[in-house]
């Protein structure tokens, strides 16, 4: 009896406060984002358009399963970080597609976080209205 093994790929993406902890594999394109499909989870088109922008990139959109266990911060961040974690492993998987997702900017950290608030302010910049007297 021959057991084919499928190879799994494991990887990490974040954005802001969101963090996606990716499980990649060999399938039939498809994507569960925290028990539910891509599209019911990421309400917004958008949202979903560019958490999957690297599939696009390399051309594996119907040759991967892909489950995701995303959380931490809103939608926006969260697709962020699956759009980085769904990278990160395709170039585990394949070294060749590293210089692609690089130049289309999938391989890239979003540096960009919320500044915390400063006491004696109202929030982070913003100051209380100034008073001579």
């Amino acid at each position: 009896m021959a057991t084919e093994t499928t190879k799994t790929f494991l990887s990490i993406g974040r954005r802001k406060t969101a963090t996606a902890r990716i499980r990649l594999t060999n399938g039939t394109g498809k994507i569960v984002v925290n028990g539910k499909p891509a599209s019911e989870y990421f309400k917004a088109e958008d949202f979903t358009r560019a958490a999957l922008s690297p599939l696009d990139t390399s051309k594996m959109k119907d040759q991967l399963d892909i489950t995701i266990r995303a959380n931490g911060g809103g939608l926006n961040g969260q697709a962020g970080a699956v759009r980085l974690g769904i990278a990160r492993a395709i170039e585990k998987m394949d070294s060749e597609l590293r210089s692609p997702l690089k130049k289309d900017g999938h391989l890239r950290r979003d540096p960009r976080s919320r500044e915390r608030k400063k006491s004696g302010q109202p929030g982070a910049r913003k100051r209380f209205q100034f008073s001579k007297r």
